[in-house]
């Protein structure tokens, strides 16, 4: 009977066992689902996320590369509209100049050549001038040129050594008539507008000089016409 009673009690709780365990196992199931479920979620946002910061840096450099294009081509604005120039360009577009019109001396027969020559040697000479004149204008005391204005002396030189520039130039311009070769007067008509260009930059630093503001510039200038 004892058995009978054994077998009866298991049988009675083997179901109850069975659908307790069924239960955990739902209920473990369940809650693996949602875990999986909410990692996924977690993933897809993550990767959005980084997506988006990632759309976000490449917009960002764009705009910085845009940023820093128009800030170049203002400062080059900048730079033509206010007359700022460098003495070392200076130097080194003189240079050129002189070099290229040596080179076409030296192909050209007769008095072309001579007179292409002597201007070369004379705008190599002015080309220290003008560099010196213009550093003594750039590294003049702020303070005083505040009070007493700009360096007018060496802004009067200067004007004076473009005067003399732009006349090489009308020279220069007369003589391409008489050179023979297509090609030498092709170099030299470039060469001649790339010193014009530099004239115009430097007369237009000249007159951003001399309208800076001071208390008593207007005295200064008034005094050296006087005498």
């Amino acid at each position: 009977m004892i058995w009978i009673y054994n077998f009866y009690i298991m049988t009675k709780i083997k179901p109850i066992f069975i659908l307790f365990l069924a239960a955990i196992m739902a209920l473990s199931f369940s809650f693996g689902f949602k875990a999986s479920a909410v990692r996924l979620i977690d993933t897809d946002t993550q990767q959005k996320n980084i997506e988006k910061n990632q759309n976000q840096n490449q917009n960002q450099g764009e705009e910085d590369e845009n940023e820093t294009s128009d800030s170049e081509d203002f400062d080059d604005i900048a730079s033509k509209s206010t007359g700022q120039i460098n003495a070392e360009i200076h130097r080194s577009v003189v240079a050129n100049f002189v070099q290229s019109l040596l080179k076409i001396a030296s192909r050209s027969e007769g008095g072309i050549g001579d007179q292409v020559r002597v201007v070369a040697r004379e705008q190599n000479l002015a080309k220290e001038r003008v560099a010196e004149e213009i550093e003594t204008v750039q590294n003049r005391n702020k303070i005083k040129t505040f009070l007493i204005g700009s360096d007018y002396k060496n802004l009067g030189q200067l004007r004076s050594e473009m005067v003399q520039t732009r006349n090489r130039l009308e020279q220069l311009t007369r003589l391409m008539e008489n050179v023979a070769s297509a090609g030498e007067k092709t170099e030299l008509k470039e060469q001649v507008q790339n010193l014009e260009q530099e004239r115009t930059r430097i007369e237009n630093f000249i007159k951003a000089q001399e309208g800076k503001f001071s208390l008593f510039g207007w005295l200064v200038r008034l005094f050296s016409k006087s005498k």
